[in-house]
């Protein structure tokens, strides 16, 4: 029994001698609450760090995604950020946003001066699709059949094929020719019928910069159907013909000749 005794109270002085985990945990809690207490600012200059992380990844994003729209090459071949508008009368309505694919699905069509929100050459794309002149052209009404109407997918490819034509032939971005064109075929003057008595008569009037560049673009398309109807000639290459006329300033093009005989009648209208 005393046997007993003395092992249990050697046990005690042994266990009294060697510090339980159970007495540890409070002195190391207490350590770092004293550790807490010299750096009280630790946690706030910890979640500023994190933050200051955060912003510096988010503005990496945004460059890479200001990087990737600057490099953004319409069709993926054509770089529009080169090309240069010399009419300043048009320079607010031709957009040449960066895009690959120029189609904005009718996304902004409530939105004020919708045309301005536009690519370029999305506008060329929407002016091609119709049936044909609708108006006696050299004696004869032309008509596509619907083979344009409501297809901008095909209309897409005929616009592509164009433009490396006239990249192939021209040297030049086929976006800058395609500008060149519309500067060139915009008119300036344009008439209106006013009535006076019951006698009419024809006023010549200023063109607002809007109605300039869509008449510009429905005579290029027209020229291109016109171009390709009947004839053996692809309608890509009718209006990559067309553009390049119209970029030179060729009296054969159908749309620099337009522009010619309205001027010449808002002149004789004066």
């Amino acid at each position: 029994m005393a046997d007993d005794v003395k092992t249990d109270a050697e046990k005690n002085v042994e266990e009294a001698k060697q510090p339980s985990q159970a007495a540890e945990k409070p002195r190391r809690q207490g350590r770092a609450k004293v550790k807490e207490a010299e750096a009280p600012g630790a946690p706030a200059q910890e979640q500023r760090s994190q933050e200051a992380q955060k912003s510096a990844k988010r503005r990496r994003v945004q460059n890479i995604e200001a990087a990737a729209a600057d490099e953004r090459l319409l069709f993926g071949r054509y770089k529009l950020t080169d090309v240069t508008v010399s009419d300043q009368s048009l320079a607010n309505y031709i957009n040449l946003m960066p895009v690959s694919f120029p189609n904005i699905y009718g996304r902004r069509k409530n939105f004020s001066y919708y045309n301005t929100h536009i690519s370029i050459v999305e506008r060329l794309v929407n002016k091609l699709m119709r049936g044909g002149t609708g108006k006696k052209v050299g004696g004869k009404v032309i008509r596509t059949e619907g083979r344009l109407q409501g297809k901008k997918l095909k209309v897409m490819h005929i616009v592509e094929d164009a433009f490396e034509i006239i990249n192939e032939s021209a040297k030049m971005n086929p976006v800058q020719v395609l500008v060149n064109a519309l500067q060139n075929a915009a008119p300036i003057e344009d008439t209106t019928r006013v009535r006076y008595g019951g006698i009419s008569y024809n006023v010549a009037v200023d063109i607002s910069s809007n109605r300039r560049l869509n008449l510009a673009l429905r005579n290029i398309a027209l020229a291109a159907i016109i171009g390709a109807f009947k004839n053996r000639r692809s309608i890509a290459e009718a209006l990559a013909n067309e553009i390049m006329l119209a970029a030179n300033k060729d009296p054969n093009s159908y749309a620099v000749k337009k522009r010619v005989e309205a001027e010449r009648i808002a002149r004789s209208a004066r």
